[in-house]
């Protein structure tokens, strides 16, 4: 069969052909049909995660068939028993170190896999599963979010923060965004969402805040310099939910934080029944998600290059099919 495997940092992938993978205990085969990339894999070949493992297949979103059922594959692996946080000493993500989706073949226990929503082709299925579980959780769960609510999503375009702007406005809500590119914001307001602003425009917040009032919950992968910008657009008793920093660290003003009685918290990836729920709200409100391009494997590097370069509007997916 085929793969991307990961071998060594800042090196060109190439396809490499494998034997099928022995199935563990209770484990079943799914034939992959597509599989969908995250910055995971990027910060994975330039050797910027932890515990690197070469030799493993990338990749932790996929959609296939076990038979003639069509699944999709839930990438997490050990959670642990509490709901609230992950067991560290033992949870992990497909992708590394255990072999991922970025193959035709992959052995997952049959607990990881739930039904493809029928309203979704394979490849937009396989956008779904790492982005979609991580969306809902910062939303719902950490974000309390309900219709009619206020929310900012930071760097719309990219895979997390477009289906969190399009679960938000599927359940009701008034949907903002930021980007660095006026193409991005049009391209969401073109989705639904209420409005927009470019934050590399100085004092942005203030020409927010002057068109569209203040928000109940802001979801940023962000950080860095300008996240004080984003406690100014705050309502009182906010909350701020984090997934990422891809902006680096950042200084909070306390007196933003404590005046108004902000609340921040910390999200990352989601639980099992999490990941449920998030497909039940897909098929709910037959959400799509939004795919930037599909490419072959043999095309691998040219996907990996979008990515690190942050061109793409919507997941970048790989057809296996």
């Amino acid at each position: 069969m085929r793969a991307i495997v990961f071998n060594e940092v800042n090196k060109p992938l190439e396809i490499s052909e494998m034997s099928k993978p022995t199935l563990g205990t209770d484990e079943v085969l799914v034939n992959i049909k597509a599989a969908a990339m995250n910055h995971r894999d990027v910060w994975i070949t330039q050797g910027m995660y932890p515990g690197l493992k070469p030799g493993t297949t990338l990749g932790s979103c996929g959609a296939g068939l076990v038979g003639d059922r069509e699944v999709i594959i839930n990438p997490n692996v050990n959670w642990g028993a509490n709901p609230d946080y992950p067991d560290h000493s033992k949870y992990t993500i497909l992708g590394m170190p255990r072999n991922g989706t970025f193959s035709d073949w992959i052995a997952v226990h049959p607990d990881r896999l739930l039904d493809k929503p029928e309203h979704l082709s394979m490849e937009e299925a396989a956008a779904l599963p790492l982005g979609g579980l991580t969306a809902y959780r910062a939303l719902f769960t950490k974000g309390g979010l309900t219709a009619k609510k206020k929310v900012l999503i930071s760097g719309i375009g990219g895979g997390v923060a477009l289906q969190a702007f399009q679960f938000a406005v599927a359940i009701g809500a008034e949907v903002f965004v930021t980007s660095g590119s006026d193409e991005k914001i049009q391209k969401a307001i073109g989705l639904g969402a209420k409005g927009g602003a470019n934050y590399k425009t100085e004092k942005w917040y203030k020409s927010f805040i002057s068109e569209f009032g203040m928000v109940d919950l802001v979801i940023d992968s962000a950080g860095g310099k300008g996240y004080n910008d984003l406690l100014r657009v705050c309502n009182p008793r906010a909350r701020i939910v984090n997934y990422g920093g891809t902006r680096g660290n950042c200084v909070i003003n306390p007196q933003l934080l404590f005046w108004k009685e902000l609340e921040i918290y910390g999200s990352t990836m989601g639980n099992d029944q999490e990941f449920q729920d998030m497909v039940e709200l897909v098929n709910k409100h037959k959400i799509i998600p939004v795919v930037d391009a599909v490419y072959k494997l043999d095309n691998c590097n040219a996907a990996f290059t979008k990515m690190h370069e942050g061109k793409q509007f919507g997941k970048i997916v790989f057809s296996l099919q």
